[in-house]
């Protein structure tokens, strides 16, 4: 069974930081790529950062120079560095995992909240 189960989450003042894991196993497929997704009440998922197994990464302007991705291919697992956090970064987090003949594949969310 494929599973991927992220941890990290939580509650942290505006300005702190916090560090994102989301480790993926259970699939006989390759990992190509992964990603980390987010959504805030009443609005739409969406794309925060991605990263290739070959380490090439990209992310929405709202996050660059803030946030950093991760990928460790040896684990399949992808981690999102979040520094600065600001009340708007507040959402349930998600991860991806892309592979190479398989569907995508989704992590079940952890919230975080930035709040004073």
């Amino acid at each position: 069974q494929v599973q991927l189960v992220e941890s990290g989450g939580g509650l942290v003042q505006p300005g702190g930081s916090l560090r994102l894991s989301c480790a993926a196993s259970g699939s006989p497929f390759t990992i190509y790529g992964m990603e980390w997704y987010r959504q805030a009440p009443g609005k739409p998922r969406e794309l925060v950062a991605s990263i290739t197994n070959g380490g090439s990464s990209n992310y929405a302007d709202s996050v660059k120079g803030r946030f950093t991705i991760s990928m460790d291919n040896a684990k399949n697992a992808v981690y999102l560095h979040m520094n600065n956090l600001k009340a708007e970064d507040t959402a349930v987090y998600y991860c991806s995992a892309d592979y190479v003949g398989a569907p995508r594949r989704w992590g079940q969310g952890t919230q975080v909240t930035v709040s004073s």
